[in-house]
């Protein structure tokens, strides 16, 4: 939202300083200069340069479309007004929609949409809400120009213009989601009927002011921002920057109540429900935030399951309020009132997932101390939670560990069920917990820690990661066991770059014929995209077809230009390496290790796709049981091939054993973030799946084919290089077509850059 700013001074200019401004503005009416200096130094002394520029390109396209000179006025006159409460970007989209009706047989509307839209901007006081009032006006234009009675379609609509000359009072009575339904209504029943069309829109019908006392069934944000002002200052002594959206405008991401550090956002109307109002609705959502304003404190995300997250979120919510309660008693009423009450028998787990329904109920019972459930554990919990809450404030973490000991207690195995039961399960006054969360690994892996790992490989714990838990496939009950892996996860300790560079200076001849090879396939074509009005050279045939136009009176268009893109390569790569006990063995005929040949490989690998400039990361895994898999990042996607990652690939050890599936499903996760359009993943390995806690040798090779196919899933294609001469007995198994077994492993080096060259041309 647009911060109003404070009206400076009368800037004062030179003549030639107007001179030149004027000049800008190409329209020639003798109107304009009369308040030209009051116009332009209104626009100066709040707007950017680049915004003044659009405010004069502005007032002459709307000069152009031949309407005279009122529209022009109005735009010049009312545009900074309109700007301080809505921002700079609204200059260009009025003008755009301006110039937008004025191609159609619609140009008689142009006048009042100028005229009444300072009143809209007032009504709508976001950037996104009036984008959905410019949507409303093209949306009631399409629909209703030139489909009456099937005539040509030159015959303008018959509603717009008295629509827009309506606009400011029905922004008065309803939403800008009320608004959309009661224009729907017009649409649908007078859109061959022009005269009952105009009543329809002019207010003038019976059933056109019924459907607005229909919509008008709710409190407007708008008409009550000032009270909610005053409750936030007397109830927590501070103001709130309270943002409002339309919620009918977002039917996919259906957005609830959030707030950051620049304030709360809300929606724009509350219907009463339950017994309580509208107002007293905005002041449970409003209060709830405050009170996480207050109390909560953001907790690692990347320790807990989905399960357990929500959990947590539901009985830190109750924390809250509980303390809110403490505080201003009278909010009890309005939250048990709003607060959902699940039947407990209603959620069948033979048939749907009933973990939502759970933690609702834990919620509730939290809430209502005669929540009447029979099952004792929701009234175990409420005492184990009274118990926290009697020590104090207590703390956002006791709450976790609250929460992971009902997921614990509580779990089943339907809970992994796609059939989820939502319903008395929603609490609308509740925002969506965003603020709880730290993502550590929410930016590239590397650049996220801030602490170094020790270099010994016993280690345990990062110091810069939490752990994460990952399911397993459980091949003989064919279901999934929940949280079962425990990863670690940490950037692996550096050694001595010298001396990947010495192993690709070994290599010096073939990274010679690799640099051949390269030139063939990096990207060489480029895309010419048409009709744009800036670009970097003139489209011939465009602007010859424009002038014509122009000669001929009509109007041209302005696109006359032309860009290109490179339509190159878009590809992200993960290499994944097995870097278990069996990688310290030495090949028959070989003088090395499994190990430095990998390490080698890897870097003529890493050349390879730096030349070619796709985006790539590498990590090592190994493990020791299902509670300790270490996954060593080597290089992440926000680094380059150079002196740093080379020194930790220098210094990567083998050791313990090849636990794949929970490695290959972490590798996703960041491979999964990436923006392209092509993602690989190579996992090199010397053996088949195994831990030492597992005795069915076939229980670790099916859940790393479940893995794999979680990759198809995810668009994700992967590729196994084995080492193993006798892999073909289950490499088949896990990866299908998908994989290279290289028997001489002495031509590694040499064969996995030609292999990946081979895979991404």
């Amino acid at each position: 939202m647009y911060i109003k700013q404070e009206k400076s001074a009368k800037i004062q200019l030179t003549e030639d300083e107007k001179a030149t401004y004027r000049e800008k503005l190409k329209c020639g009416f003798s109107e304009i200069d009369d308040h030209f200096d009051d116009y332009l130094s209104a626009a100066l002394s709040q707007f950017s340069t680049e915004a003044v520029e659009a405010y004069l390109k502005g007032a002459s396209t709307i000069c152009m479309i031949g309407r005279g000179v009122s529209p022009v006025l109005t735009f010049l006159e009312e545009m900074p007004d309109i700007v301080s409460r809505s921002g700079e970007s609204i200059i260009e989209k009025s003008f755009t929609m301006v110039w937008d009706l004025s191609r159609t047989p619609n140009g008689a509307a142009i006048i009042p949409f100028l005229n009444t839209l300072s009143e809209a901007s007032k009504r709508l006081p976001t950037e996104k809400q009036l984008d959905c009032y410019f949507d409303l006006i093209h949306h009631l234009a399409e629909k209703t120009t030139g489909s009456i009675h099937g005539f040509h379609s030159t015959i303008p609509s018959p509603g717009l213009p008295e629509f827009l000359q309506q606009s400011p009072f029905l922004l008065h009575q309803v939403s800008i989601e009320g608004l959309r339904k009661w224009v729907d209504y017009g649409i649908k029943h007078y859109n061959n009927h022009p005269d009952r069309q105009r009543d329809y829109f002019n207010l003038d019908t019976a059933d056109s002011k019924a459907m607005l006392q229909k919509e008008q069934d709710g409190t407007l944000f708008v008409d009550n921002e000032k009270k909610l002002d005053l409750f936030m200052r007397s109830m927590w002594e501070e103001g709130v920057h309270l943002v409002p959206y339309s919620p009918g405008y977002d039917l996919l991401r259906s957005p609830v109540p959030y707030f950051t550090v620049d304030g709360m956002r809300i929606p724009d109307v509350y219907k009463g429900r339950d017994g309580v109002t509208g107002l007293d609705r905005y002041r449970a959502v409003m209060g709830h935030m405050a009170a996480h304003r207050q109390w909560s404190k953001p907790i690692v995300a990347d320790n807990f399951s989905p399960f357990q997250r929500l959990t947590i979120e539901m009985i830190e919510d109750s924390r809250v309020e509980y303390l809110l309660m403490q505080r201003y008693p009278g909010m009890r009423k309005i939250f048990r009132a709003l607060h959902p009450t699940p039947i407990e028998e209603s959620c069948s787990p033979e048939e749907e997932s009933c973990i939502r329904h759970r933690t609702t109920m834990l919620s509730r019972a939290l809430l209502d101390p005669e929540h009447g459930y029979k099952n004792p554990i929701y009234q175990e919990y409420r005492d184990k939670f009274m118990d926290i809450m009697e020590q104090g404030e207590s703390s956002t973490q006791e709450i976790a560990s609250l929460g992971s000991l009902f997921v614990a207690k509580t779990r089943l195995q339907s809970d992994q069920s796609a059939n989820m039961r939502f319903e008395d399960t929603v609490i609308d006054y509740r925002d969506d917990s965003r603020h709880m969360w730290k993502f550590i690994e929410e930016g590239d892996e590397e650049e996220m820690f801030e602490t170094k790992r020790d270099a010994s490989i016993d280690e345990k714990e990062s110091e810069g990661l939490p752990p994460r838990h990952y399911n397993e496939w459980d091949y003989s009950s064919n279901t999934y066991r929940p949280d079962w892996v425990t990863l670690y996860e940490a950037k692996h300790p550096a050694g001595e770059a010298k001396d990947i560079d010495q192993l690709l200076e070994k290599h010096s001849g073939l990274v010679k014929r690799m640099k051949q090879m390269l030139e063939l396939l990096k990207p060489q074509n480029y895309v010419r995209i048409r009709y744009q009005e800036d670009g970097s050279e003139l489209d011939l045939d465009i602007a010859i077809r424009s002038l014509i136009d122009f000669k001929s009176g009509a109007n041209p268009d302005p696109r006359i230009n032309m860009d290109h893109r490179n339509d190159g390569r878009d590809i992200a790569v993960m290499l994944l390496i097995d870097l278990s006990e069996s990688l310290n063995q030495i090949p028959n005929g070989s003088e090395q290790t499994l190990l430095e040949l990998c390490q080698e490989a890897t870097a003529l690998l890493s050349w390879t796709i730096e030349q070619l400039g796709d985006s790539f990361a590498i990590a090592g895994f190994h493990s020791n049981t299902r509670h300790d898999v270490r996954y060593h990042h080597i290089k992440g996607y926000g680094e380059h091939w150079g002196d740093e990652v080379k020194s930790r690939l220098a210094k990567i050890e083998a050791g313990y054993s090849t636990r794949m599936g929970a490695a290959i499903r972490h590798a996703s996760h960041y491979l999964e973030g990436q923006k392209a359009d092509k993602k690989l993943m190579l996992i090199l390995t010397d053996g088949e799946p195994s831990d030492v806690d597992v005795e069915d040798e076939a229980l670790l090779i099916q859940d790393s084919r479940k893995a794999i196919q979680e990759l198809d899933e995810k668009g994700i294609y992967p590729f196994c290089i084995s080492l193993d001469p006798n892999a073909d007995e289950y490499v088949r198994d896990i990866f299908g077509q998908k994989f290279v077994v290289i028997d001489n492993v002495e031509k590694l080096p040499e064969k996995l850059p030609t292999l990946f060259a081979s895979l991404t041309k």
